[in-house]
């Protein structure tokens, strides 16, 4: 009787044993193995450029220009993207952030055609003019800084450089203004669009 005892308690031990490796990677009604104990959660990587806006980007800004961002970024259910010409940084040029010589706010129309809705480059322009606040002598780089908000859509900050630093200028707003349909800048409280000038003019400049 005795042998017959541990003959059984040793048949549970080794069951429970093969129970416990077995919860290690057990499978699961779907099939699949169910991991027990803490598991590091991989972070979905970023969304990848589509080939499509890369292209058109290089196309119209050069083999080096970066796609900043893309998809509906003013909220008018028509994709546009975010293209610039970043300055490396080097030691000579140390200055915080991004910083562009060149960029520009692309829309996507009929056919499958790119056209640019928006651009920096020596001023801040749209298809209308120039817009309120633009420096009226040309800039040669711009700091860049944008953020995406789920009902305005796309705000960008243009700061100009003077003589390869900021010196605390304020930054010039830009965003989607919904009535007339275009990117137009903003005055100094950020509420508020500016009418953009068919040409420079010395009231347009702060």
């Amino acid at each position: 009787m005795k042998t017959a005892r541990t003959n059984l308690f040793g048949s549970l031990l080794c069951c429970a044993g093969a129970l416990a490796l077995a919860g290690c990677g057990a499978d699961n009604p779907d099939g699949g193995k169910t991991i027990s104990g803490p598991v590091a959660i991989a972070k979905p990587e970023a969304a990848s450029t589509p080939p499509e806006i890369l292209a058109a980007a290089k196309a119209l800004m050069g083999n080096e220009t970066q796609v900043l961002a893309f998809g509906d970024l003013a909220r008018t259910g028509t994709r546009q993207f975010l293209a610039a010409n970043v300055v490396p940084k080097t030691p000579t040029n140390n200055i915080p952030g991004t910083i562009v010589t060149r960029a520009a706010v692309v829309e996507e129309t009929a056919g499958g055609k790119w056209n640019e809705v928006l651009i920096c480059d020596g001023h801040l322009k749209n298809l209308k003019g120039y817009l309120g606040l633009t420096p009226i002598a040309a800039v040669n780089g711009w700091k860049l800084q944008f953020e995406q908000d789920p009902k305005k859509g796309l705000t960008l900050y243009f700061t100009p450089l003077q003589g390869g630093a900021t010196q605390h200028v304020l930054p010039i707003g830009v965003q989607w203004n919904p009535e007339t349909k275009r990117y137009q800048s903003l005055d100094s409280t950020f509420q508020n669009f500016l009418i953009e000038s068919p040409s420079l003019e010395r009231g347009q400049s702060r």
